[in-house]
């Protein structure tokens, strides 16, 4: 059965879509520790980023950088942090989260609710920087 973001990749479940390219995929996280969260996934189902080969991985992780490069011109921020932890949908992402301290990537704290419209204008505020 595939992934939630394998049919994310189909089209067949809606997202904010940031970028893509032949082997990768950027959405934002409509659960988001802070605005423009976004996630990266490889569009092949894996389910652990470790068992992805190293060139895939090494190419994955150029992806993710032109992708935060674009989230830090579009949102006020200090970083964007970068945090794979992998357990609560089995294919491989890195998250990529907008920071101004250290406390903003826990991922036990209270996540965003952001309207369908917050969420667009953040998406587009992303991609006009890509």
């Amino acid at each position: 059965m595939p992934t939630i973001f394998s049919r994310i990749i189909q089209g067949e479940i809606p997202c904010y879509k940031i970028a893509e390219n032949d082997k990768f995929f950027a959405f934002l996280d409509i659960n988001p520790l802070s605005a423009g969260h976004t996630l990266v996934v490889p569009k092949h189902e894996t389910d652990y980023i470790f068992n992805i080969d190293d060139q895939e991985l090494g190419q994955m992780m150029v992806f993710a950088k032109h992708v935060a490069a674009a989230i830090e011109k579009a949102i006020p921020c200090k970083r964007i942090a970068v945090a794979v932890i992998g357990l609560e949908v089995p294919h491989a992402h890195i998250h990529l989260v907008p920071i101004n301290q250290e406390g903003d990537l826990d991922f036990r704290k209270e996540h965003l609710k952001l309207t369908p419209e917050e969420f667009v204008a953040i998406r587009d505020r992303i991609t006009s920087q890509l």
